[in-house]
């Protein structure tokens, strides 16, 4: 989609979706986040990426996030996978499915889609944390000689993600700090 489409999108308005989510999918209790670290506050990105209207809303959001020159957008298992077809659904831009580990049969794939070679990729996620899930895809689409843009997540958890991609030299755009969820 070219830049004056994208910015001639009505724009949900950030706040309100920001209840939204907390609304939908903010749990309390005791949780052990995929870093390993507990947290006493949980968004379960399923029940905002299994709400159409919200879905769509956010990733109108995310869509403004995404690099000019973005050839493909590709998602991460489990959780990016139903961000980046919806966000492949209102920006235009082709979507590529990344897997945690290839697949051992068939074409024995860690990435679904078209090809990414000599693209332009952003990567996408849902709720960032230490940022590893992405770390992991990044390492195997070097090795492969795929050099993404930069991620593109919801929601940030603030605790650590975005400087461990920076160390890595990956930046991290998000459409939410955990702090303007939490509120």
């Amino acid at each position: 989609m070219v830049q004056q489409e994208r910015d001639a999108m009505t724009t949900p308005d950030r706040q309100a979706v920001a209840r939204r989510i907390r609304r939908v999918s903010q749990l309390s209790g005791s949780f052990t986040l995929r870093s390993g670290a507990v947290s006493n506050t949980y968004f379960d990105k399923f029940l905002f990426e299994s709400d159409p209207d919200l879905l769509r809303d956010i990733v109108t959001l995310m869509v403004q996030l995404i690099p000019a020159n973005t050839d493909i957008v590709a998602g991460l298992e489990m959780g990016g996978i139903p961000v980046v077809t919806a966000l492949s659904q209102i920006s235009g831009i082709p979507s590529a499915f990344i897997r945690k580990e290839p697949k051992s049969y068939g074409t024995c794939k860690y990435a679904e889609g078209p090809p990414l070679e000599n693209k332009n990729v952003t990567l996408i996620e849902d709720v960032v944390s230490s940022g590893g899930a992405i770390l992991d895809s990044l390492a195997r689409l070097r090795a492969d000689g795929i050099e993404p843009d930069c991620a593109v997540c919801v929601i940030d958890r603030q605790t650590g993600g975005r400087e461990a991609l920076a160390e890595h030299g990956l930046e991290l755009r998000c459409v939410f700090g955990m702090d303007e969820i939490v509120g």
